[in-house]
């Protein structure tokens, strides 16, 4: 599995080689051509390394499936990601605290946490983030989110908007 990876992608169990070339053929039609796609030990989940930035990653490819969205096949969700850290309450807390500074200070903010292979505890792991952020909280319509995924002995984090994540069944509709 890649380290360094700035997008996760999610796909049917099974399908994560689909995925995978589906990905590389995505990101090539956008404009990297030198993107490193791998399939995780977690079921369902894909990485990739772009040389894009990975917001900029996601809205070429989510106008690429409002005008191809055939292209879409085995590619449920995008998710970009900013920085990637071993899997350890310090390393999160740290990350938490440099990424405030992308919430405004009139921005309401959430945590929250996606955790696959791991033992730790979900609320210890949005208690060391949130106390790192000096913003109000909206757990329901927050402005943004310190969204942070765990994957076994490495997590991804972004402070990212809703509209951020690029759902592909959701806007195939």
């Amino acid at each position: 599995m890649l380290q360094d990876f700035n997008l996760l992608i999610s796909t049917r169990r099974g399908e994560e080689k689909d995925a995978c070339s589906e990905v590389w053929y995505l990101l090539r039609e956008v404009g990297d051509s030198e993107a490193l796609v791998d399939p995780t030990p977690i079921r369902g989940l894909v990485v990739a390394k772009t040389k894009l930035n990975p917001f900029e990653a996601v809205e070429k490819l989510r106008k690429l499936l409002n005008e191809r969205p055939e292209e879409f096949r085995y590619v449920l969700k995008i998710i970009p990601i900013q920085k990637v850290v071993k899997t350890s309450l310090d390393e999160i807390r740290q990350v938490a605290k440099e990424f405030s500074s992308l919430i405004g200070l009139d921005e309401k903010f959430r945590v929250s946490v996606e955790k696959r292979h791991s033992e730790m505890d979900r609320m210890e792991i949005v208690k060391v983030a949130a106390e790192e952020i000096d913003r109000k909280v909206d757990l329901k319509n927050p402005d943004k989110i310190l969204l942070i995924e765990v994957l076994g002995n490495l997590t991804g984090i972004s402070v990212i908007r809703e509209a951020d994540i690029l759902s592909v069944v959701k806007e195939k509709r």
